[in-house]
């Protein structure tokens, strides 16, 4: 590709040259496919804590289906059609990324995650993004060509000049759904085999070994590398066979309960160990990683910011239809009424929760971390654009102005929240809409119509993320027995409060509690006679099956600062951590995040890393090559087939129907349950893998 300046640079179809662009065929299949990407990735980001790039399978699919095996003399190439449709459908990943990592937050605060709520959030802040970076375009995508590189932007347009000679790259993405989804099926809805083996050696108490066995994080972890993978892992061998054995040891003896916990380290399991202690290590990890991103890109976010204004105030000529196709951008009026529109629907309907200074605020930070964004996503790529490190300045700035003016406590927690999860959501897709836009500017396509379709793409796609966000979370909520024996409710606890039904069919009333420092943050079953804990109840994205670690993270942040009510001591563990493994070289965010998720999660990423590596040193390539194309494409597929998969079987949960469907344990006896049969299966998707890394 051509790294020159954008004064000689030619596009691949020339600016007179006029080809179906943004038709009907393009638009719903793009819309289509934000759907589909949109799901898996809210189901993916609850899961690993990230999400995976859709513009590249988008567009692999749209070749497939767009291309003709055989095109008559004449006949129009529709590679400015698939383009539209990888535009619209990468906006349902990006978005999806934003609101996971930031909403379900709400739900570790003690408020409820409403769907309605979710949608406005979703559809305020991926507006923002695209609207936001429109003024950006000329500056980053066209001035900077050369300097600005955009990985994926830049890799998709390579991709779609392929096709020209045939769509058989969108085979890997398919033959990866198949398998994927065939794997996904035949473990969580038949049963043959479990998905989640696990050895705890008595000879090293409090020590977990354990990977959950899915195709999706296999693919997560071929795609990240082995590199940034083993960073993660050795985050959760840190969590998970160090710390939860020490705190086990240093616990046996003693006779009372250690704080934050609310029972004796004796009578806890390794999971409860986590949730009450090493959680908090983690989260602290995870935040000084997310800064320290941050931190090292203060150069390159002054640089961005200050060029993008100065051209913004040095330009002469506004976009219009007297320009050339290929600079046709959206209006600025309508770029600047739209973000204006959108910061007033923010403060004036209740459903936000927001104020006037907060609305500012949302613009504000909205503004500037687009435009840092989009300028990392440029030099990095989507993958390493460090978007919850931008959500967290957001929401300690936020908190801060918040405690200057005298907002503190858990009520305008949520105020904080609703800022930091539009101005994440909006920094995420602007990053996104840079991408596609360089896309677009190296085949030669239309702005204004990518811009269209980018739009397009918001309003598709933020109905089925809150919805999945939504359902996923009742879908693994359970109801768990719990017993504080020093705690006793009094009635003014349990007036006004709703009742509820307790797995044994008794009556109870809900309560919920945050800051209380005799029991864990929740929503409990109090019985209303005896004002005893009997159930709690815990939400599916609390959860060990759904875990949203960045959510996580800033929940802890708005606490620590606005309730100032936090184990500080455990959180700091976690800061120096992550500060002792950056001098020694290694990246703290992907160990931070690994120290935070479950060892099962990191373990099956880590062996999909493993498999990156082997295929590369087999097949004689670059280590982690972010141009490798084969086995990438084949892990985007094996992602997308699980994980929708994933949110079928989580639909049949508890039904007759999938009781019915669950014939493996009938069929195979003790062996389904068998942890052997289990890595033995997962080692053949692994070769599969494998092979699929191989160039035809």
């Amino acid at each position: 590709m051509s790294t020159t300046t954008h004064t000689s640079f030619k596009p691949f179809i020339p600016d007179d040259q006029l080809l179906p662009e943004f038709t009907l065929r393009a638009v719903f299949l793009g819309g289509l496919l934000g759907i589909v990407f949109g799901a898996s990735s809210v189901y993916l980001a609850l899961k690993a804590g990230q999400t995976v790039s859709a513009s590249i399978p988008c567009a692999v699919i749209a070749t497939l289906l767009f291309h003709p095996k055989k095109r008559s003399a004449g006949a129009a190439s529709p590679i400015l059609e698939c383009n539209i449709v990888q535009t619209i459908g990468s906006a349902g990943e990006s978005i999806a990324a934003g609101v996971v990592f930031t909403v379900p937050a709400l739900i570790f605060l003690g408020f409820n995650m409403e769907i309605l709520h979710t949608l406005l959030l979703a559809l305020t802040g991926g507006f923002l993004g695209v609207l936001m970076m429109i003024p950006l375009r000329r500056y980053l995508i066209v001035k900077e060509h050369g300097a600005l590189t955009y990985p994926e932007g830049t890799a998709c347009a390579e991709i779609l000049m392929a096709s020209e000679q045939g769509g058989g790259q969108a085979k890997r993405v398919f033959g990866g759904m198949v398998v994927g989804a065939v794997y996904k099926f035949l473990m969580v809805g038949l049963r043959f085999w479990q998905d989640l083996p696990t050895w705890q050696p008595k000879w090293y108490p409090g020590s977990t070994l354990t990977a959950e066995v899915s195709p999706e994080l296999l693919g997560v972890g071929y795609i990240i590398g082995y590199r940034t993978s083993a960073f993660m892992v050795a985050g959760g061998v840190l969590s998970w066979l160090i710390l939860i054995p020490i705190f086990r040891f240093l616990g046996a003896g003693l006779s009372a309960p250690l704080y934050p916990a609310g029972a004796l380290i004796r009578d806890m399991s390794n999971e409860e160990i986590y949730g009450s202690y090493i959680r908090y290590i983690g989260a602290g990890a995870v935040a000084t990683g997310g800064l320290i991103n941050l931190f090292r890109s203060l150069p390159s976010i002054w640089t961005s910011f200050h060029t993008s204004a100065r051209q913004l105030l040095d330009r002469a000529s506004p976009a219009g239809l007297s320009l050339r196709r290929t600079e046709r951008d959206i209006p600025m009026t309508v770029v600047i009424g739209g973000s204006l529109g959108l910061a007033l629907l923010i403060w004036l309907l209740p459903v936000f929760h927001v104020n006037f200074l907060s609305a500012v605020l949302i613009v504000i930070f909205g503004f500037f971390f687009s435009v840092v964004s989009s300028r990392l996503t440029g030099q990095v790529g989507s993958s390493s654009c460090p978007n919850s490190g931008m959500a967290i300045a957001t929401l300690i700035g936020t908190c801060l102005i918040f405690l200057l003016i005298g907002w503190s406590g858990h009520a305008y927690s949520a105020i904080a929240l609703s800022v930091g999860a539009v101005v994440c959501i909006a920094s995420s897709n602007a990053g996104t809409t840079s991408q596609d836009l360089k896309t677009g500017f190296l085949l030669g396509a239309t702005p204004i119509r990518q811009q269209t379709g980018l739009l397009i793409g918001v309003l598709t796609s933020v109905i089925v993320i809150g919805w999945t966000l939504y359902y996923l979370n009742a879908r693994f909520t359970t109801m768990e027995p719990r017993n504080f024996p020093d705690f006793q409710a009094n009635a003014s606890m349990l007036n006004g409060q709703e009742n509820a039904v307790g797995p044994d069919r008794q009556t109870y009333v809900r309560v919920s509690f945050v800051g209380d420092a005799r029991i864990p943050d929740g929503h409990y079953l109090i019985g209303p006679q005896d004002g005893k804990i009997h159930f709690q109840q815990v939400q599916g994205i609390e959860s060990t099956k759904l875990q949203a670690p960045q959510a996580k993270l800033m929940s802890v942040v708005i606490r620590g600062i606005l309730d100032r009510k936090l184990p500080w001591g455990l959180i700091l563990i976690g800061v120096l951590t992550a500060i002792m493994v950056e001098l020694i070289g290694v990246q703290s965010l992907p160990f931070g995040v690994g120290c935070y998720l479950s060892l099962s999660t990191t373990g099956a990423i880590f062996l999909g890393g493993c498999i990156r590596k082997i295929a590369d040193l087999f097949y004689h390539r670059t280590g982690d090559d972010p141009n490798e194309a084969e086995g990438t494409l084949y892990s985007s597929g094996l992602i997308a087939g699980g994980a929708l998969v994933g949110i079928l079987t989580a639909a049949l949960a508890g039904t007759d129907l999938g009781d019915k469907l669950a014939i493996g344990p009938q069929w195979l006896g003790a062996l389904a349950g068998s942890r052997w049969l289990a890595l033995a299966m997962f080692a053949l998707l692994g070769s599969l893998l494998f092979r699929s890394a191989k160039k035809n």
